[in-house]
């Protein structure tokens, strides 16, 4: 009975693990959360087309083309991901590795733009390509197959094979992707990846919390080094004090929130979207939100955001394969934590920071790499497991079951009831 089992196992996952169950229908809540902010942001863009049109003296399809090719590209990023067997997204992970290192080298030499002096984007004429998005995919691949490695290893709570090379990560991601590319707002989405990915993986609590303070300690230095980092804490602190220079845009952001009202001024009555709103299809399309929909029109929105995060929870929660699970708890890291830098920064809550309201924001890169990382997760949900009725059992090894990302069991790993630890 026990190798049947096994058999079964290592069958439905191509042999290369244990997965908890045979192929099964995927969670089609993820398609369909996706759908939905991309619709919506696509209608939202559609309707504040005529203001962006008549400030950058553009024609007024130009902005709607672009949301409509940049939601085709997702569409098929998501397929592509969500077909790909994951032996083959293990095989990609060190080419991955290398093409986002080219990319970074090749972005430092790119011409950077007058508007946007930083050297975030690779330019080729109308094509842009923001780097800082391959660099979350490969940190999201990498990780998984690190931990997992180290996990079937017993070294996770082991500081020199573990840790060290994780602080050794974060100090180039934040050298490159905080210092050189000056995006803090990425940076801040790359390390909650990490510490969410490490906390899942079984890293002893107390050394996640160590990590934590380093990255504080280091955040607090890229900001007081930075004068117009120092600038925006200053201007989240007082944002009345300067609303025609350096507060400009965090005023204008709680003036397009205040002035939706309850139900908003409606779809087609935006004043803010007409020169008034900086970024409104980028990152400001929160603001322009809440002036169109109000406040229950806001709040919708980040009822469908929590309905995506619980869903991912759901499916980390039952997949039993190691890789696969903290892949998945990448993703979710990767969209709530973006999510809620956003909306924060867009309601005071937050600093201003330069970064996409996931799946809704115009902004072509961000969009695809993220359906991409969502399409892999739609794959994996194909193989959760809902029951324990034939648990994988083996003399060497002994059974984790807890799960939980509520219920986290101090230096253990918590994995799905079929899944196993090797002994230390």
């Amino acid at each position: 009975m026990v190798g049947r089992s096994r058999r079964r196992i290592l069958m439905a996952s191509g042999g290369s693990g244990p997965v908890a169950s045979r192929r099964h229908k995927p969670d089609y809540w993820i398609l369909i959360l996706a759908a939905l902010l991309a619709l919506i942001g696509l209608v939202v863009v559609y309707s504040i087309s005529p203001g962006l049109a008549a400030s950058q003296n553009q024609s007024q399809s130009y902005f709607v083309i672009k949301q409509l090719l940049a939601v085709a590209l997702g569409a098929t990023a998501f397929f592509i991901a969500a077909a790909l067997p994951i032996n083959s997204w293990r095989r990609l992970i060190r080419p991955l590795a290398w093409v986002t290192l080219a990319g970074c080298l090749i972005v430092m030499v790119m011409p950077v733009n007058a508007i946007y002096p930083a050297h975030r984007w690779i330019r080729l004429g109308s094509f842009s390509f923001q780097i800082a998005e391959l660099i979350k995919l490969a940190l999201l691949l990498g990780m998984a197959s690190f931990l997992t490695k180290q996990w079937r290893a017993g070294k996770l709570a082991n500081s020199r094979a573990t840790l060290k090379p994780i602080l050794v990560l974060l100090i180039v991601l934040g050298v490159v992707v905080a210092k050189l590319q000056s995006d803090l707002g990425s940076a801040g989405v790359m390390v909650a990846m990490i510490g969410m990915m490490i906390y899942a993986a079984g890293v002893p609590l107390k050394k996640v919390l160590g990590v934590a303070g380093l990255v504080a300690i280091l955040g607090i230095l890229a900001i007081s080094s930075s004068a117009y980092r120092r600038e925006r804490v200053t201007t989240f602190l007082h944002p009345e004090r300067n609303c025609q220079t350096t507060s400009y845009q965090a005023c204008q952001d709680l003036i397009s929130v205040g002035s939706g009202g309850l139900f908003g001024l409606g779809l087609g009555n935006s004043v803010q979207a007409y020169g008034y709103q900086p970024e409104a299809a980028n990152d400001s399309i929160f603001a322009i939100m809440g002036e169109k929909f109000g406040f229950i029109g806001t709040l919708s929105i980040v009822i469908i955001y929590g309905a995506f995060i619980t869903r991912l929870k759901r499916i980390i929660e039952h997949t039993a394969d190691q890789f696969t699970r903290l892949i998945a708890v990448g993703v979710m890291a990767w969209l709530s934590t973006q999510a809620i830098i956003n909306i924060g920064a867009m309601i005071g809550l937050l600093p201003l920071k330069g970064i996409t309201l996931p799946l809704i924001s115009q902004g072509g890169t961000s969009l695809v790499f993220l359906t991409a990382a969502l399409g892999l997760v739609f794959q994996i949900s194909r193989y959760t497991s809902y029951s324990a009725t034939e648990p994988e059992i083996d003399i060497h090894e002994s059974p984790i079951t807890n799960n939980s990302l509520d219920g986290r069991r101090l230096g253990r790993p918590y994995n799905a009831n079929l899944v196993t630890r090797p002994r230390t």
